[in-house]
């Protein structure tokens, strides 16, 4: 079987301020974390990987099990680009999230090779990334739509109107990008 790399930056399960400050079109938290569990299993097979670009979840000492429990109904191998709501008040990675099943210890900035071409991930967005110079390609979060990316950059957040609450495959997310 073919395994596919999906994108996603901004999920912030749990964060009921989150539909108000973006505007985000739910009834409630609860019905929001539920339509990006179903639009994110609609795409991401078991095998798949996901690139999760930060602020997974929000208030995770107070819904570390309702944390824990959607991470699980998510399919495929998750991989964390820290946020800032993934950390603790001293900067670590929260505990909750520390003890979910990453594929992969979780980092602040991660790079892989998608669509033949480089690509340096991180939760904030970068004026520059390595090997910019030579066509890599530059995902990021954390903004929310307000911040538009530049040449080979773009803000893969759920808020995103063609990213819509569900992770994306690079050729999606690349369609419209410069060369």
């Amino acid at each position: 079987m073919f395994v596919q790399k999906f994108y996603v930056a901004d999920t912030h399960f749990c964060h009921p301020r989150i539909l108000a400050i973006c505007n985000r079109r739910f009834s409630s938290i609860e019905d929001h974390d539920e339509a990006i569990v179903s639009r994110w299993n609609s795409v991401v097979r078991d095998d798949d990987i996901v690139y999760h670009l930060g602020d997974f979840a929000f208030h995770l000492g107070l819904n570390s099990e309702r944390i824990r429990s959607l991470f699980f109904r998510l399919k495929g191998r998750k991989h964390l680009i820290i946020g800032n709501h993934d950390v603790d008040k001293r900067g670590d990675l929260h505990p909750t999230l520390a003890r979910l099943d990453w594929a992969a210890r979780p980092e602040h900035a991660l790079r892989t090779r998608d669509g033949g071409r480089d690509v340096y991930m991180s939760h904030y967005a970068a004026r520059t990334w390595p090997c910019a110079g030579h066509g890599a390609v530059h995902f990021y979060g954390h903004s929310h739509g307000k911040l538009p990316g530049q040449g080979r950059s773009r803000d893969v957040g759920v808020d995103m109107p063609d990213v819509l609450f569900q992770p994306r495959t690079f050729a999606e997310l690349t369609k419209d990008m410069e060369p």
